[in-house]
């Protein structure tokens, strides 16, 4: 063997031993940490909540009030509380109109009827309520601690304004005729009480004027509050055209009539118009008032029976403020005994109900179904919905 051979041997060695160590993974070259060497980890502390802020009393105190309030208006006691008020003030206003009692029970009984009916009106308008019970009742309070002829005479006018258009809007629907008449009553009660307190405030007045600016007012009022509730003039329909265009131009012919004959007429048609009225009124105890009768009472009847079966019915009972205004002024006529302006409101209410009926027996005759039977079922079904007499229309 020659000299080279161990050599030869001795790198074949070496170089199998670099090749094992370039082979081995770097994981296990690393220099392995003994346990004892290893870092302590920290344990690590748990996040806590934020501390809650105590909830102050003030918070609460508003939180418990408001829930009260949210509760007491979801309860009958405000409707319960109005008619508490009301009633007491028609009382109030029926002792200073026999008189008894103190003088100033006049102003007190007009002052809370002015405020109960904005209040009322407000509601059953889906406005504000309170607001505007609040409101006349201090313009109310206002007018009767001046002690002034215009300020009690405006008040005067406003209330009847207000009465007028409450006895429409507090009607609801009527699927009969004797409900209509359920409804007029409801009305004609409403504006009575309204007519208490036109007369409580003492107003100063022009009669003819003040009915005049009343019954316009009224109306203006009306319209615009039916105007939102019959879904705007495309809510008319054919129908409901016909019978807003026919009521003008009757109201317009009745009091251009009557105040044309007043002024200008010849002294035989007066006399013998005066004559009747005189006439009536000795032997009836009354004369009822034609506008009332004609125009007012038929259209409140006429139009609740339509609104049972569409919505065109409020444009009809917008017109029955042409009989709840005069008869929210009927007292305040002088030289009228209360007992004679009772009587003629009733006379024209029941004259009103009468052409009220033929009209609504006319409108289903040409529009309704043949047959009694028919008629029936589609009495039976005329189921418009409405909200009651004690909610908000809108």
């Amino acid at each position: 063997m020659s000299r080279a051979a161990p050599r030869r041997r001795a790198e074949t060695r070496r170089r199998s031993r670099s090749s094992t160590r370039a082979t081995e993974p770097a994981a296990s070259r690393q220099p392995t940490v003994e346990p004892s060497e290893q870092p302590s980890e920290q344990p690590s502390e748990q996040p806590t909540g934020e501390p809650v802020a105590p909830v102050s009393r003030t918070t609460s105190w508003r939180g418990r009030v408001g829930a009260r309030v949210d509760s007491v208006s979801a309860s009958r006691m405000p409707l319960a509380a109005w008619f508490v008020l009301v009633v007491a003030a028609a009382a109030a206003l029926g002792c200073a109109v026999v008189p008894l009692g103190p003088s100033w029970l006049g102003l007190a009984g007009s002052v809370a009827v002015v405020a109960g009916y904005s209040w009322a009106l407000a509601a059953r308008t889906g406005g504000r309520p309170v607001v505007f019970g609040a409101v006349a009742l201090a313009l109310g309070m206002a007018a009767a601690l001046l002690d002034d002829d215009r300020a009690r005479t405006g008040a005067a006018a406003a209330t009847c304004v207000i009465a007028a258009v409450l006895a429409v809007m507090v009607t609801v629907p009527a699927r009969q005729f004797r409900h209509a008449v359920r409804e007029v009553l409801v009305a004609g009660v409403v504006a009575s009480v309204g007519a208490l307190a036109v007369v409580g405030f003492a107003p100063t007045i022009d009669v003819t004027r003040f009915e005049f600016a009343t019954l316009g007012l009224a109306l203006v009022s009306a319209f615009v509050l039916v105007y939102r509730l019959g879904a705007g003039l495309h809510g008319l329909g054919r129908r409901g055209a016909v019978a807003v265009v026919s009521g003008a131009v009757l109201m317009v012919v009745i009091l251009a009539y009557a105040e044309l004959l007043r002024r200008y007429g010849p002294a035989g048609a007066v006399d013998s118009l005066l004559e009747g009225v005189r006439w009536t009124r000795e032997h009836l105890g009354a004369s009822p008032r034609p506008i009332i009768a004609v125009l007012g009472v038929p259209a409140l009847a006429w139009g609740c029976h339509m609104r049972a079966r569409r919505r065109q019915g409020w444009w009809v009972c917008a017109f029955g403020v042409a009989g709840t205004a005069p008869l929210a002024d009927s007292l305040v006529t002088p030289g009228v005994a209360v007992g004679e302006a009772v009587l003629a409101d009733l006379y024209a209410l029941l004259v009103g109900l009468v052409i009220g009926y033929v009209v609504i027996r006319l409108d289903l005759a040409l529009t309704g179904p043949r047959g009694s039977r028919a008629r029936r079922a589609e009495a039976e079904g005329a189921v418009r919905p409405e909200p009651a007499r004690s909610q908000a229309l809108l």
